[in-house]
Parts: structure tokens; sequence; C-alpha cells
């Protein structure tokens, strides 16, 4: 099949003007950029933000997205530029398919990332059908990452600038969403760039602080919050060692974090020593020496394949695998036990590897991402 030559920037065989493109509007500089832009280039854009939570209480809260001061710097993006701008109510829904399993699993002694749970159930669930029923040839997002289309089907690939590639929080993507998906950000070589395209097009929000913390958890304090959604979770217990003495005790489970070594309160006792498991059941923190934190096997399941033959059709996929958003990738072989699941060895052994992360596949000859899926119980 030969492609057509004369595709728009978005890949589509017509002229911008007739090519609809929804953007999603977090109010971040990333996203009024990609609206901007496209609307400039002459895309007919609509642009959508979530209120995913409660907007009078996250109002003063700085560095956070889709709340009071978020939905307004996205609607004055779209006056500026001249595109429509609705603002879409999903707090139910967020709560029920993030905030929700946030805090159960941090109460099962998992350290969840509800970041990618939101893009693949919210954004690129609910809010892509959403872009679909207004008749959308696709939508857009500000995420540093590519697609590229392959000699087979859409690829996703890392963003050209690595400080600021988001794929391991974008593993999930069923193959689906990313034929409907478009990154425009994902090829520019620094985040400098965009600033300078916002002010380039007049945004109010060129220089507006990234948002750091998980939107609904005010100061990173995730304790707080799981205290609130669920009464009782703090219950204190004790503090034991990998023989189960009793070393101390501690205020609650969902204040320790695998690898944590500061706070533990046990000083004094020879060598450092870090949490090396959680028993929720039990109200228990494990810790141990460095080296009970290093694994090498890691059991995956929810995995999400993006490549081009079925992850079942050969016994070893020799990939390199990111366990944790701020680690580079390491080489490892995946052995497939299912379409979903599978076991990952990696071949140099990694610490702090905990349940409830993801782990996301690399092909380590390009920039090519082949999906991921759930740490679920270590070794």
């Amino acid at each position: 099949m030969t492609l057509p030559t004369n595709l728009n920037s978005l890949g589509f065989a017509k002229p911008p003007s007739e090519t609809r493109v929804v953007v999603a509007m977090s109010g971040g500089v990333d996203s009024s950029v990609v609206a901007a832009m496209l609307k400039d280039e002459g895309y007919d854009v609509v642009g959508v933000t979530l209120q995913l939570y409660d907007h009078g209480a996250a109002l003063a809260k700085k560095g956070a997205c889709c709340a009071g001061q978020d939905i307004h710097d996205a609607r004055r993006v779209a006056e500026l530029m001249g595109f429509p701008h609705y603002v879409l109510d999903y707090e139910n829904t967020f709560r029920e398919a993030v905030i929700d399993e946030f805090a159960d699993a941090y109460l099962a002694g998992a350290t969840p990332v509800p970041c990618i749970r939101c893009n693949e159930r919210v954004k690129f669930k609910d809010l892509l059908e959403t872009a679909k029923d207004l008749d959308a040839d696709c939508m857009a997002t500000g995420h540093y990452i590519q697609r590229m289309q392959g000699p087979a089907k859409a690829e996703l690939h890392a963003a050209a600038d690595g400080n600021r590639d988001q794929s391991y929080f974008l593993f999930s993507t069923k193959q689906d969403q990313l034929d409907f998906l478009r990154f425009p950000l994902g090829h520019l070589p620094s985040k400098a760039e965009t600033r300078a395209l916002a002010a380039k097009y007049g945004l109010a929000v060129a220089d507006k602080p990234d948002s750091q913390d998980i939107c609904f958890v005010p100061n990173g304090n995730y304790a707080a919050v799981i205290e609130k959604l669920r009464p009782g979770a703090a219950d204190p217990g004790e503090i034991v060692d990998m023989e189960g003495t009793v070393l101390g005790a501690h205020r609650g489970v969902i204040h320790y974090t695998i690898g944590q070594r500061r706070g533990l309160g046990i000083g004094g006792l020879g060598d450092p020593l870090y949490v090396v498991k959680l028993d929720p059941d039990a109200k228990r923190v494990i810790v141990g020496p460095k080296e009970a934190l290093s694994t090498r096997t890691i059991p995956l399941r929810e995995i999400n394949w993006l490549g081009d033959a079925p992850l079942t059709s050969q016994p070893e996929w020799h990939v390199t695998v990111r366990v944790r958003s701020t680690r580079p990738p390491r080489p490892a072989i995946i052995r497939p036990i299912s379409e979903t699941e599978a076991e990952v060895e990696l071949l140099t052994p990694e610490e702090g590897v905990s349940p409830g992360q993801a782990c996301v596949f690399y092909d380590p000859d390009s920039t090519r991402i082949f999906g991921g899926g759930w740490i679920w119980k270590g070794k």
C-alpha cells in the first residue's frame, strides 16, 4: 500500500482547515502551546479541559493541574487564539478510576503511580471518546513523547528530549488509542523551545511553572490524603528486621515506601537499614540491609504490549526496561506467561523495585516503546 504524500502535519490527506483536532488542555504551558500552534497552522481546534477534583479546595494550590486556576488559564488561551473551549466535570470518574485505587494500593503496601492510571482510564479513554463524539479526526496532548508511523502501524517512541520524556507514564496507551492520538511536542529538543513558542503566541502561561506534585496530593503529603480517604489507615505497628525481631514502632504503614532509609527512628543499630517490605495486614514495616533491596526477577501483570508480533509469539524478548520514572532503562529479558503476564529478568539487579510501580519496555536499538506492565509482588 502506498501512503499518500500530501499529508498535513497531523497525518491526514486533507487541508488543516478540514481537520478537526480536540486538544486536551490542562492549563499548563505544554498543552496551551499545542492548541495555539495547531490553531496557528489552520486546524479546526476544539479545546477541552477536565475538572478532575474540587477546584474550590485546589484553587490556592500551586504546582497542580486540572483545577480552578488552570481551567481559567486554558480558557484564556482559547479566547486569545479564537477556538471553542469546553470544561467537562470528570470528578466522579477521576475519584473512582484513580483516587480510590491510589488509596487502596497504598493501604496494600504498594507504591502506586496515579498519573499512569489517569492517562489510561480518564484522558485516553473517556476524553478520547468525547473527542470522537465531537467528530474529531484526532486528539492532541502536550505530552513529551513521539508517535511515529512505522511499516506495520503507528508506533510509540521516546521524546527527543530525554530530560522531558514521559514514556514511563504513557506505556499503557493501547494501539487503537495511539492511532487516534497526536503528540506535537515530542520532537522538540528542550522545554525552552516550548516556552519560546508560548511567548511567540503571546500566551500568558509562557512562564507558568511546571506541575510537580500528583495533582490531588498537596505538598506531596500522601499519608494525609490517604488518612482523609480511608480513616484509620494510619494505625501504628512494629518495625521488625528480616528475622522478625522488633526494632521499634511506626506510626502507620502508609508513611513508608520500599527503599526508604531516613525517618525510621531506629538509628544506632550498626549498618544503615532500609525498608525492604511492607506488611499492611500485620501492620509491620520490615527493614534490612541495602543488599536486601536488590531485585533481579520482577513479576508483571496487566501488560500492554505494543510490539509488532504478539507477546507470546516467542519465549523471550531482549529489551531494556525502566522500573522507576527517574531511572534510565536497563537491559532485561521478558519471559511471557500469557498475553498480559510475564516475568522480567534484570541483567543487573535493581534496588527498591516496588509493587504498584510500572515496568516499561524499550527497544534497545531505537527509541521505540514496546509497552509495559505493572509490578505486583516482590520476590
